[in-house]
């Protein structure tokens, strides 16, 4: 059946959330009179979900079922707007919520923000801090990534500005479970984090302090092989020590991995890991000036290319490996000024905006189709990512025993 479905599309439509959670008190109909369900639902699954869910009630059921593919959703990390960098230490710790940060998922079928299950208590995320009187102009990053299957979250700092993640925490959204990771053979924090081919990779950074053997160390992990035997293996050591400066996307494109030391327009260098050889290479001049803002590439599924958005101008371009250059394929737009992070995914891409307080799309498809999606209210986003929708065991149990 995957051979017959469509590459799904994260897009958004104006719909009543509440009518998906009405029970349903009409006979069950066939999905297709005429038709047995098994190859009505062949037929279906060629259909954006967009379009079968303003239909009729029977196929809004479908699209939520494990037996549709599952279509494309938007996943953010989300922290409360008095832990920006403007907000006092003290404001952030007399909060009643202990955990500084909210993992939410947005249904771009209904239109509708939900919160993920709780993840397990060790480690525990309310030592994850996102201010500090040591550092009143900026929030401290929490880092996280997408591998295609799974939301994982990789590094961030306590209050006495260690590691509070020595091991990851991973999501999966199909089955809403969350597993706990192996323990990172050099915990650390401001790294380089990406993924790639369905590992994640962590690279660089610091631990309690710095260490050179750490600031040039890289480890890989699988989330889809999790076991008791499961470990990180360590990869081919970085040149230099100059990308434990901050928190790194690093950011996949076919069988490689890019990323550079500083964020936005500063002076910066960058570096290319090669997958298959194991080795670091300079990155290519042409991506390494044009990369002035958050950069995302689509899901691995999609084998799509590298997009930014300019955190000035707003212009988002396309990177072309074969020439070495970015190609404008969004205009220039106050909307966009000030992009904070960015992911894309089944044609779209989604740029954090307004200090995290929005979330612009763009259809990277069709220049010049965009609309907003508005975060929570109280929110900001730290973290976007692209992901096959949550199970949604409340609306339907049935369809899911």
């Amino acid at each position: 059946m995957p051979c017959l479905t469509k590459r799904p599309r994260l897009t958004c439509v104006a719909v009543d959330a509440a009518e998906a959670g009405k029970s349903d008190e009409e006979e069950i109909s066939p999905l297709l009179p005429g038709l047995p369900d098994d190859l009505a639902l062949l037929c279906l699954s060629l259909v954006l979900p967009s379009l079968l869910y303003s239909v009729c009630r029977s196929w809004r059921r479908l699209i939520y079922s494990q037996s549709f593919p599952p279509f494309l959703s938007l996943y953010a990390i989300l922290s409360k707007k008095n832990t920006g960098p403007n907000s006092s230490f003290s404001e952030r710790h007399d909060d009643d919520d202990d955990d500084p940060i909210g993992l939410y998922c947005f249904d771009p079928i209904s239109a509708s923000w939900s919160q993920l299950p709780s993840p397990p208590p060790t480690p525990p995320l309310h030592s994850l801090l996102i201010n500090h009187p040591s550092f009143l102009s900026r929030s401290l990053p929490i880092q996280s990534v997408a591998t295609g299957t799974h939301l994982v979250l990789l590094a961030g700092s306590t209050v006495h500005l260690s590691p509070a993640l020595p091991r990851p925490l991973a999501f999966h959204p199909i089955s809403r479970r969350w597993i706990v990771g192996p323990i990172l053979c050099h915990p650390r924090r401001w790294c380089a984090a990406g993924s790639a081919a369905g590992a994640v990779y962590i690279a660089s950074g610091v631990g309690s302090s710095y260490r050179p053997d750490v600031a040039r160390s890289a480890e890989r992990w699988e989330p889809s092989c999790c076991s008791a035997s499961s470990r990180w293996e360590s990869i081919s050591p970085l040149r230099d020590g100059r990308f434990s400066r901050e928190a790194i996307n690093a950011v996949a494109a076919g069988r490689k991995l890019c990323m550079v030391n500083v964020q936005g327009r500063a002076l910066k260098e960058g570096v290319v890991y090669d997958i298959e050889k194991d080795v670091w290479e300079d990155m290519p001049l042409g991506m390494l000036t044009g990369w002035t803002g958050p950069v995302a590439a689509p899901p691995p599924a999609e084998q799509g290319d590298m997009y930014v958005v300019d955190e000035v101008s707003g212009e988002v371009r396309v990177y072309k490996w074969e020439e070495d250059r970015w190609q404008v394929v969004a205009e220039a737009t106050e909307a966009r000024q000030g992009a904070v992070v960015a992911a894309v995914g089944g044609g779209r891409m989604c740029v954090a905006v307004a200090g995290g307080g929005a979330v612009e799309v763009v259809d990277v498809t069709r220049p010049g189709k965009t609309w907003s999606v508005e975060v929570p209210k109280g929110r900001r986003v730290i973290a976007l990512h692209v992901l096959p929708r949550m199970k949604d065991e409340k609306l339907w149990p049935s369809d899911f025993d």
